[in-house]
């Protein structure tokens, strides 16, 4: 780890005890310097948006771009936030709604995959656990599935930042042994999956329209629900004002196993669409989903 590395670090980590007011200051130069000085990918949100909204008007496409930049910006301070944030903060700021749906299930004995995206502030959907009637630890396990930075300081700064109110982080390559460990140790789980991203070299996808885009999406984490026949449900992320946010839990299935084969990742795409369609800005249009283009089957 070089003397660099452990600097950032630290210095994220004093900027987490600054309140978020003062954050936003940092939050509205970074703004600036994102969209006009570095024009950070800006070819890409364009070009992304552009593709995805071909009934926008360019003025409407414009004011999403600068919605999006200024909420990228305040993603990232909300982060950094994360790691000093007290749960009575946290319990203002991320709301759950329907959360009753977790408890039934829960108390029903099933198991949950929860579907979410890079939609609104991700990283405070990890707080979770603060909501529901069981809690961390009450054999009961609130997890999410991620992929290892190659940075090793900014891939534990991360892991701390998502562990701040407990959730447990399971690697891709290995999320499907780990739940079936909890399994075995009786304890139940929610684990939430982000699976609106291009898929890997390797990964299972089915092609299908999505944003006016022939698109492959990853299956991998219908796969995991079928075979441990858990219950799905999908987290609608909505960015209510600056620094709030609101999930509501939504059903797609009660049992993952009676589904038909691509059933699953039908549904978790139609209702992730529904949800960038309603608020464009608060996806992460920065990333090149599209890069690898692909075709429909034919039918």
């Amino acid at each position: 780890m070089s003397w660099g590395q452990r600097l950032a670090g630290g210095m994220l980590g004093a900027m987490a005890r600054l309140p978020l007011r003062v954050l936003y200051v940092f939050s509205d130069v970074g703004y600036v310097l994102l969209r006009y000085v570095a024009r950070y990918r800006l070819s890409t949100v364009r070009g992304n948006l552009e593709a995805s909204f071909p009934d926008k008007s360019g003025k409407e496409l414009r004011r999403i771009e600068r919605q999006f930049y200024r909420h990228f910006a305040d993603n990232a301070v909300e982060s950094v936030k994360l790691l000093r944030m007290s749960a009575s903060e946290m319990r203002r700021r991320m709301h759950f709604d329907n959360v009753e749906l977790i408890d039934r299930l829960f108390a029903e004995g099933r198991d949950i995959v929860a579907y979410f995206s890079h939609c609104g502030n991700w990283e405070w959907a990890t707080s979770v656990g603060l909501h529901t009637a069981a809690r961390v630890g009450d054999d009961a396990d609130f997890g999410f599935v991620y992929r290892p930075l190659n940075n090793k300081v900014f891939d534990a700064l991360m892991l701390d930042i998502r562990a701040r109110f407990g959730a447990s982080a399971y690697p891709k390559a290995t999320v499907f042994r780990d739940l079936i460990r909890l399994r075995r140790d009786g304890r139940r789980f929610i684990t939430g999956f982000m699976s609106d991203q291009k898929p890997s070299h390797g990964d299972p996808t089915r092609v299908m329209m999505f944003l006016n885009h022939p698109t492959a999406m990853i299956t991998g984490t219908e796969t995991v629900a079928r075979k441990l026949d858990t219950a799905v449900i999908y987290w609608d992320m909505e960015r209510i004002s600056r620094g709030h946010y609101r999930i509501v839990c939504r059903l797609v299935c009660e049992h993952a196993a009676a589904e038909e084969a691509g059933a699953i990742t039908d549904a978790y795409a139609g209702m992730l669409q529904a949800t960038i369609r309603r608020q464009p800005s608060i996806w992460l249009w920065t990333h090149k989903r599209w890069k690898y283009p692909v075709s429909l089957p034919a039918e």
